[in-house]
């Protein structure tokens, strides 16, 4: 049974108190190998790491910082099939999707933010006959990089990234649940001369080390991505401490469908926007409002295509859907199932656990569910469900459909499918969301910002905005009078 340990002042160590966690392969639904079980002392020793690298790597020429990043990056694409396996075993996702998607934009998160370093630069403002003001732009020091299990070293890296590539020294937690790619990263990190410090990774538990990163006086940021619940209870620690915060939070996306789009387009984009990753991707659009005129047509259409894809062992290259993280994941999102039918929905395909043969017989399978006749502000269509489970709701108006679009706590994302131009603006002025597709799905260029409104998050990530928010601003006045 493989050992996992934590990576701390540029070493591979066992947790303190010598505890693990099982880790366990949904796929099967058995034990594969153990994660450190760590607590605090292993964050205090982790953030004293963090804290004597800092002063050195925050003086360190960015060049240098590019060509440590960019040797990273490359370190992970040679071993590209090994960390693709790895997070699919991890996670249960398709190879196929971690090997074209997860694991290639780890890598192009370091590549752009090595590169972006490069080129970040301050403002200045002149004022006539006075002086001139210009503004410095320096690390913050200690910074805490939280991520989840859906995109494993995806979103490990979009937040690791641009935290070193602007000096600051970080540790990081990722999911118990998926840990096993982050551990694959310290020993590239090692191999790629990044000096001891710089990236401290620390396993465990939410409230165990999560809880301690948040607490920590020395660390002055938090940077999170996970559920709203969790969030809240990291601002509430965080925010009296004065830390910057940047929360990444939940999504229920609207997927808005016009008579005039471009049918067969919109039919199979929607297809992957609900199901990619198994439903478990914050940008799902899990309500899908569809204009009445072409209503039956694409439920129809919709129904018989969803119902015809494949779930399956992850290894399977057939495979359209894996198995969900885990197995109290799996229970929640059959609860909504049955919460939906009680709530007067009709389950048109889907709805029910998958139960494959052989060494798969115990993994955590579920068929891509569609359900149709629910109210739009009823609990399904309002709580965040995070699995293979969408709503189909007809509408008449714009009014109408932005009504329902705009009634949740949410405000991540949004699709929209029309060729009417003029319209397709008027939608996204209107939607309250942080982010809006126009006739694509998840089409992702890492110089924009990222976030979400309302209860989908504080602060931006990506591009300019994450080198910001892992900076401290200081505006000089020079008299020049």
């Amino acid at each position: 049974m493989m050992h996992l340990q934590n990576y701390i002042d540029g070493v591979m160590v066992a947790p303190n108190e010598g505890a693990y966690i099982d880790n366990i392969d949904p796929s099967r639904g058995t034990v594969y190998s153990l994660i450190p079980d760590s607590d605090k002392t292993d964050v205090d020793q982790a953030v004293a790491a963090a804290e004597k690298a800092f002063p050195k790597w925050s003086n360190t020429p960015v060049d240098e910082r590019s060509a440590i990043m960019v040797r990273i990056a490359n370190l992970i694409e040679s071993r590209m099939d090994e960390f693709a396996a790895a997070e699919s075993l991890d996670n249960g996702k398709p190879v196929s999707l971690a090997s074209h998607v997860d694991i290639p934009r780890a890598v192009s998160n370091f590549r752009f933010f090595a590169t972006a370093i490069l080129h970040f630069a301050s403002e200045s403002h002149y004022m006539e006959g006075v002086g001139i003001n210009y503004t410095l732009r320096r690390p913050i020091g200690v910074v805490g990089c939280i991520s989840p299990w859906n995109l494993p070293l995806y979103l490990f890296t979009w937040k690791i990234a641009p935290a070193i590539a602007a000096g600051n020294c970080v540790v990081a937690k990722p999911s118990e649940i998926t840990p096993m790619t982050a551990y694959l990263l310290s020993e590239i990190c090692i191999e790629a001369g990044l000096p001891a410090g710089v990236l401290n990774i620390v396993h465990g538990l939410g409230h165990k080390v999560g809880d301690a990163l948040s607490r920590d006086p020395k660390v002055k940021a938090i940077s999170f991505t996970g559920g709203t619940k969790t969030g809240e209870t990291i601002a509430r620690i965080a925010a009296p401490m004065f830390k910057k915060l940047s929360l990444e939070l939940g999504g229920k996306n609207p997927n808005i469908i016009f008579a005039d789009c471009d049918f067969k387009k919109a039919l199979s984009t929607t297809i992957r926007s609900s199901f990619a990753n198994q439903g478990q991707i914050c940008l799902c659009g899990s309500r899908i409002f569809v204009e009445r005129p072409i209503y039956e047509k694409f439920r129809d259409e919709f129904v018989k295509r969803v119902a015809e894809s494949k779930v399956s062992y992850p290894t399977d290259p057939e495979a359209k859907l894996g198995a969900l993280v885990s197995k109290p994941h799996l229970e929640k999102v059959l609860s909504y199932v049955a919460l939906a039918k009680e709530e007067g929905g009709t389950v048109l395909t889907g709805g029910e656990q998958v139960f494959l043969d052989g060494e798969y017989s115990e993994g955590y399978y579920m068929r891509p569910t569609i359900i149709e006749g629910l109210t739009y502000d009823c609990r399904t269509n309002q709580e965040e469900i995070f699995g293979p489970v969408v709503t189909i709701t007809p509408f008449d108006t714009e009014e109408e459909v932005l009504m329902m679009a705009n009634s949740t706590q949410y405000g991540l994302s949004a699709t929209l499918w029309t060729e009417n131009l003029t319209r397709a603006h008027r939608m996204a002025d209107l939607l309250h969301t942080g982010i809006v597709w126009i006739n694509a799905w998840l089409v992702r260029d890492l110089r924009t910002p990222f976030g979400g409104a309302k209860n989908s998050g504080v602060g931006r990530e990506g591009g300019f905005e994450a080198l910001h928010f892992f900076t401290e601003p200081k505006n000089v006045f020079v008299q020049l009078s």
